[in-house]
């Protein structure tokens, strides 16, 4: 189905979200245009405003529908290492996503959604590293950090050559083994 005929059938905001995801992955988000974006849906230059309002808004779809797949993707696991490896996972499958959601300067940072999107994202988090350590709150932010990090840089092919024959999965469950998270956090296979 192309992009105007979905626009047609009422489907234009997927159309700009699908649009955007594809400029994002190819160029990143500062490539992205409203514009453009109605060019290649096939409408009219102000009919994506009429969802979005502005780029600010496309990018907050952009997130809460990351943080969405990302809440998903992570599950009810609360083993570190696993929630990490999907962590990952996600990142790789969904690098779109994974570029605007943790970027507060592009969202509108105070939308419903997205907070509502956040918290499912880090109450999973959270739920995972209950019981780790001494400080929860740094637990998690011990957890994502590395997670993350790995990922940003697994992204950004600052990993190349270091990960040897290991896929990413295995290479951030070795790192993980290495560095425990805290006293008490050592994370079980």
């Amino acid at each position: 189905m192309t992009a105007e005929r979905a626009y047609h059938h009422g489907d234009l905001r997927r159309a700009v979200i699908a649009a955007a995801l594809d400029v994002i992955a190819a160029e990143g988000p500062a490539a992205l245009s409203l514009r453009d974006l109605a060019r290649r849906a096939g409408v009219s230059h102000a009919a994506p405003a009429h969802h979005f309002k502005d780029r600010a808004g496309l990018l907050t779809a952009v997130a809460v529908e990351g943080h969405v797949l990302l809440s998903e993707a992570l599950g009810e696991t609360t083993d570190l290492r696993d929630l990490g490896v999907r962590y990952v996972r996600f990142a790789m499958a969904h690098p779109a996503h994974f570029q605007v959601m943790f970027r507060p300067e592009l969202l509108r940072t105070q939308d419903p959604e997205l907070l509502a999107a956040r918290e499912r994202t880090r109450g999973r988090l959270r739920r995972a590293v209950a019981g780790h350590g001494d400080d929860p709150a740094l637990g998690f932010m011990a957890a994502w950090s590395m997670a993350h990090g790995f990922a940003t840089l697994l992204l950004s092919r600052n990993l190349d050559g270091l990960l040897g024959d290991r896929s990413p999965e295995e290479a951030f469950r070795a790192l993980a083994a290495e560095l425990p998270l805290g006293a008490g956090a050592a994370v079980a296979d």
